[in-house]
């Protein structure tokens, strides 16, 4: 079995694929828009509020993993699951929650704790839930 996020944004996917692209190094593997969905180019069906022009479904690769995205309606903000990025060094987590706190909401200031060098929780400006965390070496449990 594999477990696979599936991102919904109201309106803005592509923005956020592309932002994500530039500051955290995701590759864009594939987008299909509504507009797909027929040979006319006019979707049969489409929800109310969605743009013809959105994302119907997206892929992108972050780091190892993979992200499934799209426009959809009625899209509200994450509120108990938090995308977490591990990184290698405090440069790095500094780097990143500068660049996705920018519009956002902090939850947690990026900071040392017992388990991390920096760690810092919070929502980007698209609405997603992020943890940055470069950890401490942990003892292992008995």
């Amino acid at each position: 079995m594999k477990v696979n996020t599936y991102l919904n944004f109201p309106g803005n996917c592509e923005q956020a694929m592309n932002f994500y692209e530039k500051h955290l190094g995701a590759k864009i593997v594939m987008k299909s828009r509504f507009a797909d969905m027929s040979a006319s180019g006019t979707p049969q069906n489409l929800p109310p509020g969605l743009n013809r022009n959105g994302i119907m479904h997206a892929r992108f690769s972050l780091g190892d993993t993979i992200v499934m995205a799209s426009d959809g309606p009625k899209v509200e903000p994450m509120r108990s699951a938090y995308l977490t990025l591990s990184v290698e060094s405090d440069a790095e987590a500094e780097r990143i929650y500068a660049a996705l706190t920018d519009g956002g909401e902090v939850f947690i200031k990026m900071d040392e704790t017992f388990f991390a060098h920096r760690f810092g929780q919070f929502r980007d400006k698209f609405g997603i839930n992020w943890m940055v965390i470069h950890e401490k070496p942990m003892p292992r449990p008995a």
